[in-house]
Parts: structure tokens; C-alpha cells; sequence
């Protein structure tokens, strides 16, 4: 990658309002006084343009103060369910919160888009077919159908479910334990069932930084944000084999920008192409830093220094 004094148009066509920020989540876990200080400072700051919403628990929403009429807030509705629940209580818990939700929306909350996470089969035939359906209803039930939703699942196999019930779909990238963090395999198959679909897709947890690499402080082999861009820009012009590749990637010079395109090794996408992804496929990512994405992109020369 070539470094420039200015900021190139393909750079800002990728990053923009890429970074959600999820600063009120581990490992981060700041308190909400702090989080909304981080964000305050990063949205008045020199890479305000990559900055998207202020991500909250529904939970938390009231906390926010005056702070949720002014941030454009991505609310996050994640019930615990006791390992004996069944898709019944969860739909119920789930209904409550989208009605807290609904609430805070008509006192004035600038809710800009939900995240729901989807819980997993108990059994063997069991699918996530019932409770995609289900939050479709619920979504109509509180007139919420307007706002992007985003399902976040464990099974590339739930795409067909989820269009039917009009929802993007969130994909899990780590945790706090090396089981939360998914396969090469499993991500790019869940980028090409998304893209086969013609699903938007989000992303979360675990992509601290632009290329997967091996994180010495936890041993963990972390996957990285510009890897899931390359493979959602270049997942409906090429195979499986690729696909995989691109997400494992560890080499940061194998991603390359110019003012109007973007490249992966042997693969180039035009700037409208890049545009188009970002608005209907990749959309963002939740980060509980956004100066770590910011501080690396620089390092890497494709931001361009102060």
C-alpha cells in the first residue's frame, strides 16, 4: 500500500460510517457516562466520516438522557433465556423489549436500527425458521418495520428464513473465549449465503483491527474488518476456495487502495462497485474502540496522517 497526504475517494467509500461504536460492551465495558463522552469526542473529530451509530442496549436506553434524541442509536435487543425456554419465551421477552423500544422511539429516541440475536436450536430439526417469523410479527406489532434489522445468527443456512421475514442479518466475529470466534470456513460461508440472498449483513465483536492476525495478548487469531469488506465486495465473482482465502488473509499489503478502486491480490472493484456493497451488503461493524480502527488504518498508510 502506497501512502498519501490525502485522503483517497475508494478509502472514504469504504469506511464510511463504518464503525458503529460499542463502546458500553466487553472488553471495553466502559460505563455509559464514558461511552457517551468517546463518542461525543469521535463524532466531533478529524474521522467523524467513519463514525455510524451509538450502539445501546434497550435496557439502557433511558440512561442515555438527552444523549438519545441527539446520537443516531443501533439498539440492541439480546434477552438471557434459562437453558429450558422455549421459542415461546423468548418471543415474549423479545416482544417486551421491542416495546420498550417502540416507546423511547415516540418520546423522541433516534433509533436508527435494531440488532436481535436469534437463539439457537435446541434440537436436532429444529430451525431458526419460527423465530425469524416470529420478529417479523413482533416488528409489525410495534411499528418498527421502517427501521433496518439486523438477525444475528449461527447458521449460514438461516438466509432463506430471513428474507422471508425482511431481515438483515449480524454475523459474530469473537468474544471473550477462543470458542466465540468462528471459523475461516464459517464466516466466509456466511458472506456468501449473504450475498446469494441479496441480504445486508453486520458484524460484531472480535475486529478490533483491519487484518486477521494472531493477538499475542490472548493467543487469539482475530479476523479483521477490511477481510469481510474484500469478501463481500468480491463474494459474487468468484468461488468458494477464494472466498476463503480473502478472509484468511493475513498479509495487509495484499489489500490495496487507489483513488477509484479497490483490490484484493489479483482482484479489483471499481468505486461505485465498493459503494454499492457498502450500502446493500457489508454495512458496518460494532467496535467498542473506534481510535484502534482509526490508529491502524493509518499505520497501514491508507488513512493518511494528520
Amino acid at each position: 500500500m502506497t501512502s498519501s497526504l490525502a485522503l483517497r475517494r475508494s478509502v472514504h467509500a469504504a469506511f464510511k460510517s463504518l464503525v458503529d461504536y460499542a463502546g458500553l460492551f466487553p472488553p471495553a465495558a466502559l460505563g455509559m457516562s464514558d461511552a457517551i463522552d468517546e463518542y461525543a469526542a469521535a463524532s466531533e473529530g478529524a474521522h467523524a466520516w467513519m463514525l455510524g451509530r451509538f450502539i445501546v442496549p434497550f435496557s439502557r436506553l433511558e440512561e442515555l438522557g438527552d444523549h438519545r434524541r441527539e446520537f443516531p442509536l443501533s439498539v440492541l435487543v439480546n434477552v438471557a433465556l434459562p437453558a429450558d425456554a422455549d421459542t415461546g419465551r423468548w418471543t415474549e421477552l423479545a416482544g417486551e423489549g421491542l416495546q420498550i423500544v417502540a416507546r423511547g422511539r415516540e418520546a423522541g429516541a433516534r433509533v436508527e436500527a435494531l440488532e436481535i440475536a436469534i437463539p439457537p436450536p435446541r434440537w436436532r430439526r429444529e430451525t431458526f425458521d419460527a423465530p425469524l417469523g416470529q420478529l417479523g410479527a413482533l416488528l409489525e406489532r410495534e411499528n418498527l418495520r421502517d427501521l433496518p434489522a439486523y438477525a444475528e445468527l449461527s447458521d449460514a443456512g438461516a438466509m432463506s428464513a430471513a428474507k422471508r421475514a425482511r431481515l438483515g442479518v449480524k454475523l459474530r466475529c469473537g468474544g471473550l473465549e477462543a470458542s466465540a470466534f468462528p471459523s475461516v470456513d464459517a464466516v466466509a460461508a456466511f458472506i456468501d449465503a449473504a450475498t446469494e440472498h441479496g441480504l445486508p449483513f453486520k458484524a460484531t465483536a472480535g475486529l478490533h483491527h483491519p487484518v486477521r492476525h494472531l493477538d499475542a495478548a490472548t493467543g487469539f487469531t482475530m479476523h479483521g474488518f477490511l477481510n469481510l469488506l474484500a469478501a463481500a465486495v468480491f463474494a459474487s465473482r468468484t468461488d468458494e476456495t477464494v472466498l476463503r482465502a480473502i478472509v484468511a488473509e493475513e498479509d495487509p499489503g495484499a489489500f490495496t487502495f487507489e483513488d477509484d478502486s479497490f483490490a484484493w491480490r489479483g482482484l479489483c472493484c471499481n468505486i461505485d462497485e465498493l459503494r454499492a456493497v457498502r450500502r446493500s451488503s457489508f454495512v458496518g461493524y460494532g467496535s467498542c474502540s473506534f481510535d484502534e480502527p482509526v490508529d491502524d488504518l493509518t499505520a497501514l498508510g491508507i488513512l493518511p496522517t494528520a
